[in-house]
């Protein structure tokens, strides 16, 4: 059985290629070379799958290709819509293509631009708000644009003219020291510049003999008094006095005459005094030189005051006055500052320099304001000019006494001035306010908030969270950083001051209205009413004495104006001053509850000056909504009693708000705004009652 298997696996193995047998028969097999014919077979099989994979592979290319270009002549025989036409479907409406340069209006067809050949560019979908002067920025985008906003506020903003000056003499302060006569110098005290002097010090010694002969006439003179000639008493004493005038025209002082006289003898040398005290600035003569009258020997000059003079152009100079403060900096005293104010502003423009010339007085009690030095100096004035006679609120100047002559001069009390010997006046005859009621306030923005370009000037403000709204606004001038806003904002509105050239980029690309192209915005801006104002339901604080009569003043006031808009007539000129009254008086009382108020009314009471019904309407409006947040927050004694708050939707601007007397009927309603062409047109909205604190009702609301 063994055998049998041991015959079974010879014969297998025999029968297998890789056997003992083949290796034996063929011992070099594993080294040795492919016949002839076997390498040939195997390049034809290697060529063959080469050709066929090129094959496969070019014709799936030409499958992709006849596939995008059916796809392509299915889209532009409309057969399938285009992902661009879906997203247009999708939208508010059809897709519209915007000029990055904005040269035409939007196109509903891609292309290029007519004007300038660039591209134009798909309008951003969702990014606008529906109106078409505002857009809509989420939170993350809001972060990652760096938006950031501002509140525009009431302020006072000054403006601030730089300039540069030259120190000089005070001309009121310094004197020329000249001969009254002939003769010689014999000796100079003051025998260099820079000596200090005192009123009354000998400066010089003068040899005249014209001097002698006039003192013996008067010694002489005086002989002929004392002896007492009958006839000739009057001709001697009417000689004596003009040989005394004389002397005094030849420079001898009254106590050198009387000496002269006690004396009884005449001399040939005469000293001359030194009329004020100072310093001597030039020195003009020599000792031993002579002198001719007339001729100037010494000049002094009081350096207790200096001039700084000034050249400013024209329109800054306008801004300027008398007692204007004015802050100054010498290059040989960097660091220190030191002030002055204004004491004369010339007439006249320099015809060479088209310059107006200002004249600063500043104190220089120790002397270390030097003349011919120059300074830098700074002149402070309101940013937006006050209407001409109107004062200027000035703290250190207000309920002061100041010189006419010399506004350094300032005193609690009236008195006359030490320099010029005038009488004192009142700083408020001089243009100064007595109290802050005249410290004008003015909107103001940051000035990264305003885009200019040319003509245009917008901003954005934050309507609503994310939302912004492009707004155009009449600038006022520049400083310290804010920009004057005279019209087209509001006290309290949030301005974009960061990141607003990216929103102006999205107004352009969603085709709104942008700073390149504002005046569509008045045109898209949306005219719907924005509703009545609404009023904070707190207590009402009711203020006695002066403050008291004023508010009542005030309201009473108020509803005159309120009474002649409705019936079709100016607003009377008394009503008017009494408004304007009125809240002056409120304004000194630094009343907190109705400061941002009353600085409305302020604003806006002269423009109810005028016989135009138009413009007083327009001005009417911000009065009328002051008025009423201020019934809802303060009154008087005699203004307790509840208003007929009334509304109608039909003025330009979101409505229009305005008081009647409290208790009326609906039918009593009178539409300021409107008057006869639209005298009931409105709605009641509530009667805003004085509730006090201790109140526990509410104020009705219809």
């Amino acid at each position: 059985m063994l055998a049998a298997l041991r015959r079974r696996l010879s014969r297998s193995a025999a029968s297998t290629p890789g056997s003992p047998e083949s290796s034996q028969e063929s011992p070099a097999s594993d080294t040795a070379a492919p016949a002839p014919s076997e390498t040939a077979g195997a390049g034809r099989s290697g060529g063959r799958r080469w050709v066929g994979t090129a094959v496969r592979t070019a014709a799936f290319l030409l499958g992709v290709v006849v596939l995008l270009a059916g796809l392509g002549l299915a889209q532009r025989a409309g057969w399938i819509p285009t992902a661009e036409v879906s997203a247009a479907t999708q939208g508010d409406g059809e897709a519209r293509y915007i000029c990055p340069m904005m040269c035409t209006p939007p196109s509903s067809e891609p292309g290029r631009c007519p004007v300038c050949g660039m591209e134009l560019v798909k309008s951003a979908d969702g990014s606008g708000a529906g109106d078409g002067v505002s857009v809509m920025l989420t939170p993350a985008a809001r972060r990652l644009a760096g938006i950031e906003t501002a509140e525009a506020t009431l302020e006072p903003l000054t403006r601030q003219i730089r300039t540069v000056g030259e120190l000089s003499f005070d001309e009121g302060r310094d004197a020329t020291i000249a001969a009254y006569v002939d003769g010689r110098l014999e000796r100079l005290f003051a025998d260099y510049v820079g000596v200090p002097v005192r009123e009354g010090d000998d400066l010089a010694v003068l040899y005249s003999p014209d001097l002698y002969t006039a003192q013996r006439e008067y010694l002489a003179a005086r002989q002929a008094v004392a002896a007492g000639a009958n006839a000739n008493d009057q001709i001697a004493r009417e000689l004596a006095l003009a040989a005394r005038d004389k002397l005094i025209e030849l420079g001898m002082t009254a106590d050198q005459i009387e000496a002269l006289r006690e004396r009884g003898t005449a001399e040939t040398r005469l000293r001359i005094r030194s009329p004020l005290g100072g310093t001597v600035v030039e020195k003009l003569k020599t000792e031993g030189q002579y002198v001719a009258r007339g001729e100037p020997i010494l000049k002094i000059a009081d350096l207790s005051a200096v001039w700084l003079m000034l050249e400013l152009f024209p329109e800054d100079a306008a801004a300027v006055r008398f007692g204007t403060k004015v802050r100054a900096t010498l290059r040989s005293l960097p660091g220190e500052e030191f002030v002055g104010r204004v004491a004369f502003v010339d007439p006249v423009v320099d015809p060479q320099t088209r310059t107006v010339g200002v004249r600063v007085e500043m104190l220089n009690p120790d002397g270390r304001l030097r003349p011919g030095d120059f300074a830098t100096a700074v002149v402070e004035t309101p940013a937006v000019p006050p209407p001409p006679g109107e004062p200027v609120y000035d703290p250190d100047l207000a309920m002061k006494w100041v010189s006419p002559m010399h506004p350094q001069i300032v005193r609690d009390e009236p008195g006359e001035c030490p320099v010029c010997g005038m009488d004192l006046v009142p700083a408020s005859e001089l243009g100064f306010a007595e109290s802050r009621t005249a410290d004008r306030r003015v909107l103001t923005v940051p000035r990264d908030a305003v885009l200019r370009a040319g003509g245009n000037s917008v901003v954005y403000v934050e309507t609503d969270p994310g939302r912004f709204e492009i707004r155009n606004v009449e600038l006022g001038p520049t400083a310290s950083g804010r920009t004057a806003i005279l019209g087209g904002l509001e006290a309290g509105e949030k301005v974009a001051t960061g990141g607003n050239f990216l929103i102006d980029s999205q107004m352009q690309l969603a085709g709104n209205p942008s700073l390149i192209d504002p005046v569509r915005a008045n045109a898209s801006a949306p005219t719907k009413a924005e509703g009545p104002l609404t009023l904070p339901e707190e207590p009402v604080l009711i203020v006695e004495g002066e403050t008291g009569e004023a508010l009542d003043a005030l309201f009473a006031a108020y509803f005159d104006v309120q009474t002649a808009l409705a019936a079709d007539e100016p607003p009377p000129a008394d009503a008017v001053a009494a408004l304007d009254a009125a809240a002056d008086r409120l304004d000194a009382a630094d009343l907190a509850a109705a400061a941002d108020q009353i600085a409305v009314v302020e604003r806006h009471v002269p423009e109810l000056k005028t016989q135009d019904l138009d413009a007083a309407r327009v001005a009417f409006k911000p009065i009328s909504h002051a008025v009423l947040r201020l019934s809802a927050a303060v009154r008087g004694p005699d203004s307790q009693a509840e208003f007929t708050h009334f509304f109608c939707p039909m003025v330009e601007g979101g409505g229009g708000d305005w008081l009647q007397p409290g208790g009326l009927p609906r039918d009593a309603l009178r539409n300021p705004y409107w008057g006869s062409q639209m005298l009931k047109c409105g709605k009641k909205v509530r009667e805003v009652a004085a509730r006090t604190a201790g109140d526990g009702a509410n104020a009705g609301t219809n």
